[in-house]
């Protein structure tokens, strides 16, 4: 016999139907009269030796026949025990029932194996929880596209019972609604046409609709589509599996939206940037417009005071809407700062008066806060006709706020850093070149930290005594702030040092001393917590060069930094071949000097590192690029300046900071200079007097012939009188008098008061009343004393 589990799977009739089960036909004597394809194959022998045998020949009149017991008529159903030809026995489900249209006498057997029976009675139960119990949508339709069948569930997703809609189609089941995923007809009749006529299944359909149970609330359902056909191979109809994943999906959007919010807030250091990045994110998916106000005092970079919220100045800072056509750039969200007022009872309101979120129908207030202080509100608005939010979406709201709220507030702090960055910097680089007359100057200076403005690099014009210049230009290991204290308190040294007239030598070596000491100290001192120092001085790199409008000579010293490069009024570029020395800090190696002569008009460089170096060039590639541009003479500082950071740093930035100083070299011709030497003798001040006085007369400058008269006498006395070899007076015409006399002692004169008993030390003093500075420096011959005196006002 061929099993039904194999045989019938796919057909929905049961084991005992007398359209294929084992059926025999029995008269009133239960003798057969009829025997069925199906009872020959299940007793095993052909139907014509089985018609006319008694019934009990093949079946047992009770389920355990017994001897004892007289045979009974077959009546009802019941379970008996079934004789194979081959004398096997099987025992069988047995159903009587009369034969329609014939005599009352006449009866029907049908016979089934108990097995079969068993496994129908399984199907059937499957089958009334897939019809009661399932949470999956079944529905079957028939050729025609028309509903015929339904589970509960599908009745529950239509909101009716089934007798209201059998025999509608699909697509007027859910009117209005559409695929979310794509590679499909579009409708669902063209989707179940398709199934019908090709037999191609489809699995896992996203349609989205609004269900007659919800018409105001849209809905997402996970669909299949499949062929139903007979053990023939006919096909009757398409089933489609439903199942709403609503929840699943809105759940899946949160977590995108959340996602998204990750990637895109916080990633601005800019208060009104990342402000705009929630409106950016939430709309539309999550609501039709997202407003965002900021305290007036977090745009300062300020924290607000805690206390009453309500009367926070709020500025909106950020506003999107669905139907916005296009957005604002993130990195430049306009704000008119223009305070916002809410009525009071608004959402706003409680929201600001109770410090927590407020729901309110389509509305959601969320408060964005900073520790015990309020930087603002968040408020999200939906349509009138879109649902309120339920307790995921507040959730997702307020966790979209309080990342706002961190983002913003580190905004904030790095505004406040970034103002006090700005601060220092102003104070630590020269806002303005001083007035002198031995160079002409052009400068650029860009530090690699774009954010804060301020670096490690650095550069300075420093006039000097006797109309000389002091060029200085520096590198500091490492960015930001702590690199530009670092580099402040190095360049104030260094002017402290050029002041006291030292040599390039002399101040690079005392700058070395100094460094070293630092480091030392801290090193012996607490670091931070893993072992570091805040120290970044050593390994710091200086280039100190000294000019002389008078002799055109320029003396230089370099401490591990780059070469200037010098293009003289006649000639081509060059590097000069100054000795490196040892960086800042190194200690024990020495620094050697060079002393070259600039003629009148000479273009003198000095830059760092961070001009002609980059990852995707080499150093050499670069200071052939800077000699390239620096080679045109004739071009103005400034357009020099430009084209060198155009041509080597061409997208504006760099991977170090960069300074450029460009000098053009001048010169005090002999009309603006007077000098003599004299021995150490007592006429000599009486001759330098005169020879000064005539001078000032030659000059047009008589009204400062008795001041310099008395400076240059007390002067010349003072080295008569305490130093030996010949001396050297000489006045210099700029933008002051200077006067200089110069001898080979080495000891310097103090001021001091003299008593009313003592006869001399007075006359320093004096000098120092008549003349707006005075000072010494020194040389390798010895001494020079200066004196410096302003023109007369009318000149």
């Amino acid at each position: 016999m061929t099993s039904w589990n194999t045989e019938r799977s796919a057909d929905f009739r049961g084991p005992l139907d007398v359209t294929w089960a084992a059926t025999l036909v029995v008269d009133a004597q239960d003798d057969v009269i009829g025997c069925s394809p199906a009872a020959a194959r299940l007793l095993g022998c052909p139907a014509h030796d089985v018609v006319g045998l008694p019934l009990t020949t093949f079946l047992s009149p009770g389920p355990t026949p017994s001897a004892h017991r007289p045979p009974t008529r077959f009546r009802g159903n019941a379970v008996r025990v079934a004789r194979r030809r081959d004398g096997h026995e099987v025992i069988v489900a047995v159903a009587t029932c009369p034969l329609p249209g014939a005599g009352a006498a006449e009866r029907v057997v049908v016979a089934a194996e108990l097995e079969d029976l068993r496994l129908w009675e399984s199907r059937l139960a499957l089958l009334h929880g897939l019809t009661t119990r399932s949470p999956v949508g079944l529905a079957i339709y028939d050729n025609d596209l028309r509903l015929t069948w339904c589970n509960a569930a599908f009745e529950e997703e239509i909101g009716c019972p089934l007798a209201d809609f059998c025999g509608s189609r699909a697509d007027e089941l859910y009117f209005g609604g559409r695929f979310v995923s794509q590679g499909h007809p579009p409708t669902l009749d063209a989707v179940m046409r398709h199934v019908l006529d090709t037999g191609e299944a489809f699995l896992d359909l996203h349609f989205q609709g609004r269900p007659p149970s919800d018409p105001e609330t849209d809905h997402l359902w996970s669909c299949a589509y499949y062929r139903l056909q007979d053990s023939d191979g006919n096909v009757f109809g398409v089933c489609e599996d439903t199942f709403d994943i609503s929840d699943r999906y809105r759940a899946q959007q949160r977590l995108a939206l959340l996602v998204e919010a990750g990637r895109g807030i916080g990633t601005a250091l800019d208060v009104l940037a990342t402000a705009e990045q929630i409106p950016e994110v939430a709309v539309p998916e999550f609501a039709a417009t997202v407003t965002v106000d900021l305290s007036e005092a977090v745009l300062e970079g300020e924290m607000p005071a805690p206390g009453d919220a309500a009367a926070m100045s709020l500025i909106r800072v950020a506003q999107r809407s669905a139907g916005d056509a296009g957005r604002r750039p993130p990195s430049a969200p306009h704000v008119d700062r223009s305070p916002v007022r809410y009525p009071p009872g608004s959402p706003q309101d409680r929201s600001l008066s109770s410090g927590g979120l407020v729901l309110d129908d389509t509305t959601l207030v969320v408060p964005l806060r900073a520790g015990n202080s309020s930087l603002g509100l968040v408020t999200f608005v939906r349509g009138i006709h879109s649902a309120v939010f339920d307790g995921g979406e507040v959730a997702l709201a307020d966790e979209l706020a309080a990342r706002t709220a961190v983002s913003i507030d580190n905004a904030r702090r790095f505004t406040r850093e970034r103002a006090a960055s700005l601060a220092l910097q102003r104070q630590l680089l020269p806002r303005h070149v001083p007035k002198q007359s031995a160079v002409d100057v052009a400068y650029r200076y860009l530090p690699t930290d774009a954010m804060t403005g301020v670096g490690g690099d650095w550069f300075d014009v420093i006039p000097l005594s006797g109309t000389r210049v002091g060029l200085v230009v520096g590198d500091v290991v490492g960015h930001g702030l702590q690199a530009a204290a670092t580099m402040g308190r190095l360049r104030t040294t260094v002017r402290a040092f050029a002041q006291m007239d030292l040599d390039p030598v002399e101040l690079l070596s005392r700058l070395d001393d100094l460094v070293r000491q630092t480091a030392e100290e801290q090193w012996g001192g607490t670091g931070s917590a893993d072992g570091a120092h805040f120290d970044v001085t050593t390994g710091a790199t200086c280039l100190y060069a000294v000019y002389d409008p008078v002799s055109r000579r320029c003396v230089m010293a370099r401490a591990g930094h780059l070469p200037p490069a010098v293009v003289p009024p006649e000639g081509g570029p060059s590097f000069l071949d100054l000795p490196a020395g040892p960086p800042l800090g190194l200690g024990g190696l020495p620094f050697e000097p060079l002393e070259t002569e600039l003629p009148a008009g000479s273009l003198l460089a000095l830059f760092t590192d961070g001009l002609v170096e980059s990852r995707d060039r080499d150093i050499d590639r670069g200071l052939d690029i800077l000699g390239h541009v620096l080679g045109d003479q004739r071009a103005p500082l400034d357009e020099l300046c430009d084209r060198a950071v155009g041509e080597l740093l061409p997208n504006g930035s760099a991977a170090d900071d960069t300074a450029l100083l460009l000098v053009r070299t001048r010169e005090l011709g002999a009309s603006q200079v007077a000098e003599w030497e004299m021995d150490a003798e007592p006429v000599a001040p009486g001759r330098a007097r005169e020879l000064a006085t005539a001078q000032l007369h030659d000059w047009g400058l008589e009204e400062l012939s008795f001041a310099t008269e008395l400076v240059v006498s007390e002067l010349v006395t003072n080295a008569v009188r305490y130093a030996e070899g010949p001396l050297h007076v000489r006045l210099i015409r700029d933008r002051t008098l200077l006067c200089e006399v110069a001898d080979t002692g080495h000891t310097s004169p103090n001021l001091r008061h003299s008593g009313e008993d003592d006869e001399g030390g007075r006359g320093l003093f004096i000098v120092a009343q008549l003349v707006q500075r005075w000072g010494t420096r020194y040389t390798r011959s010895g001494k020079t004393i200066w004196t410096e005196q302003a023109f007369p006002t009318d000149r």
